[in-house]
């Protein structure tokens, strides 16, 4: 069983909220986002999203822009983040998807890349820019190598195309909680529970919400509401705030443990 579909099944048995966390693949380096990744499982994080870097994120804010740019700036390829989610392979069993735009899948040779995801210990891509009417080729790989096809639902989205989008996907469905692109809110949508609501009436896998999520207690309100919350360019600020310093991955995780908290507050 996919390692993604395997941990909800787990939070459902267990009547917890998942935890996905998104961090940009080797900002500031591909060493810290493996030590990251690492101690992430440790802290609670039931998926990680790796970021793989690209040089037009149109989906994404200036945090996690920057963070593309970063990794660029740090060599990262998508030869080299197979490398990364290979070396966390040998010491963790985290669900790791990729945050990818098409255009460096393309590039690469769609069926090498999902063989090769799939070879390094990747669990699903989440193709910012792929919509569910190109995708039956790539769908078609994907379930071949076992891996989730990850699809984005917006609030702006009717329902017969939500309908069609959550029949497509697997593993589980990410709702943008807002309008626009990546980063940090003050605020948690006041129409959240009417939209997962809506959602929910189509599909039977775990709806897992983000875009804006940014303190312990938003998410603990978007847990409330979802089977998962994912906490993005929050995070990623930390990173970007610690630059190089050698305790960047434990004020990181002192952060993400405390979302984790909030998101899974019977935990020890």
């Amino acid at each position: 069983m996919n390692r993604i579909t395997k941990r909800f099944a787990r939070l459902k048995k267990a009547g917890q909220q998942g935890f996905i966390v998104y961090i940009g693949a080797g900002d500031p380096d591909l060493e810290t986002t493996r030590q990251l990744a690492l101690a992430f499982d440790r802290a609670g994080v039931d998926v990680l999203e790796l970021g793989v870097p690209f040089s037009d994120p149109l989906a994404d804010g200036l945090v996690n822009q920057l963070a593309a740019q970063r990794g660029l700036d740090s060599g990262t390829t998508p030869s080299r983040v197979f490398e990364a989610v290979a070396a966390v392979r040998r010491e963790s069993e985290i669900p790791i998807v990729l945050y990818i735009y098409f255009n460096l899948v393309h590039h690469y040779g769609v069926e090498k890349f999902i063989r090769d995801a799939a070879a390094a210990g990747v669990d699903g891509l989440l193709a910012l820019d792929l919509p569910p009417e190109e995708s039956d080729g790539y769908e078609a790989m994907m379930r071949m190598a076992g891996l989730s096809v990850i699809y984005l639902v917006a609030p702006t989205t009717p329902e017969d195309r939500i309908e069609m989008i959550v029949k497509r996907g697997t593993g589980f469905i990410y709702y943008v909680s807002r309008e626009g692109v990546t980063g940090m809110q003050s605020n948690v949508a006041a129409d959240l529970a009417q939209k997962i609501s809506q959602i929910r009436r189509h599909t039977e896998l775990p709806i897992a919400v983000g875009f804006g999520i940014s303190t312990p207690d938003q998410a603990r309100l978007v847990a409330a509401n979802s089977d998962a919350v994912v906490v993005g360019s929050a995070i990623v600020n930390q990173i970007a705030q610690s630059g190089r310093r050698p305790d960047l991955v434990s004020r990181v995780t002192k952060f993400v443990q405390s979302l984790a908290k909030a998101i899974k507050p019977g935990n020890p």
